[in-house]
Parts: structure tokens; C-alpha cells; sequence
């Protein structure tokens, strides 16, 4: 089986293969990987690769199984200095038709998610761009830190004022001086 650069990045279901595997392979190029980065935000996408297959599941369903690979730089949360992160994971979506789904619930209803997060409805094509967009961005730390940042300690106070520092807010900061006033008295 040959793996080539998918020319496509949307996959009409109706000409799939119906009895074998659709493999794919998606480099984007500088330009496209400048675009996702803007979509998810990331400062940028160094490197990007979706490799994987499209299978037939059933009569009418499909499962697209691929390896999506990436180097992102995002801001730091403390610094806002680059940091950079290699992905490398494992995608599963499962295209089955909106009837296949579960039960629809009613507008105002309240509903569990459910617990297959797999679970895509298959519409008239398959948008091999938007998955790997998708696990990208979900991949991605959510709060990307350098290893040597540090939030250090923050003082703000008016003028003529004794500043509020962190270890005073803790609830049991004040209690040895409290006892050893409270032991002072009692001798």
C-alpha cells in the first residue's frame, strides 16, 4: 500500500473505496501550517504531518485511524517567551450516518456527554483538514509554561499603606503568633 500526499484535503464519501482502505497523508505546506497556527492559536506550526487510512465500517459508516505529528510554538502563560511542543498521538473518528447517532434530545433538555468522543456525523464528505485541525488544537497544553518561569510574588498597595504579600492571605498564617501572644498572657 503507497502512501502519497492526499491532493485533496475533503474526501467525497461517495467516491471512497467501499471495500478497503483509503490511506492519506497530509504535509501542509509554510503557508497552510501559518494558517492553522492562526486558527488554533499558536504562534506558529514548525512541522505537521497526518498520516492515517479511511475505512469502510458497516454499510454506511467509516473510520479514519491516523498518527498526527507536530511542533507548535505558543506563548509562555508567564513570560509570553516562545515555548515550543512536539506532538505525537494517536486519531480515531468514526464518520456513521446522523440516524446512527444517538437519540436526539429535545431544545432545553439537559443531556450527558456522551462517552464515545469519537462519534462524528458522516455527512457528503469527509474533511481530512478540519480532523487534523481539530487534534491539533486539542492536543496543544492548554497553559504552555517554560520550564524555568515563574509567577513570582506580585505587591500592590496604596499609598501610606502596608502591602498585602500571598503569605498573609493564607487562612492559618497568623495563628502561631496568635498562640504565642495568647501563651505570653497566660504566664
Amino acid at each position: 500500500m503507497s502512501k502519497s500526499v492526499t491532493e485533496t484535503l475533503r474526501l467525497r464519501v461517495s467516491e471512497l473505496r467501499q471495500r478497503r482502505e483509503t490511506p492519506f497523508l497530509l504535509e501542509p505546506g509554510a503557508d497552510t501550517r501559518a494558517a492553522i497556527a492562526g486558527t488554533i492559536g499558536a504562534e506558529a506550526v514548525k512541522k505537521l504531518r497526518f498520516e492515517g487510512t479511511l475505512a469502510p465500517r458497516g454499510k454506511y459508516g467509516w473510520e479514519l485511524r491516523a498518527t498526527l505529528g507536530a511542533t507548535a510554538v505558543q506563548p509562555c502563560i508567564v513570560t509570553l517567551e516562545p515555548v515550543t511542543t512536539r506532538i505525537d498521538t494517536e486519531v480515531l473518528r468514526r464518520f456513521v450516518p446522523e440516524d446512527q447517532m444517538a437519540a436526539t434530545v429535545e431544545a432545553g433538555e439537559e443531556t450527558e456527554m456522551p462517552e464515545d468522543d469519537s462519534l462524528e456525523p458522516l455527512g457528503d464528505v469527509i474533511d481530512l483538514d478540519a480532523v487534523m485541525t481539530e487534534a491539533l488544537s486539542l492536543a496543544l497544553p492548554s497553559y504552555p509554561r517554560k520550564d524555568d518561569a515563574d509567577l513570582g510574588e506580585a505587591v500592590f498597595t496604596e499609598d501610606g499603606t502596608e502591602p498585602l504579600k500571598d503569605a498573609d492571605l493564607k487562612p492559618f498564617a497568623g495563628l502561631a503568633a496568635l498562640r504565642d501572644k495568647m501563651q505570653g498572657t497566660d504566664e
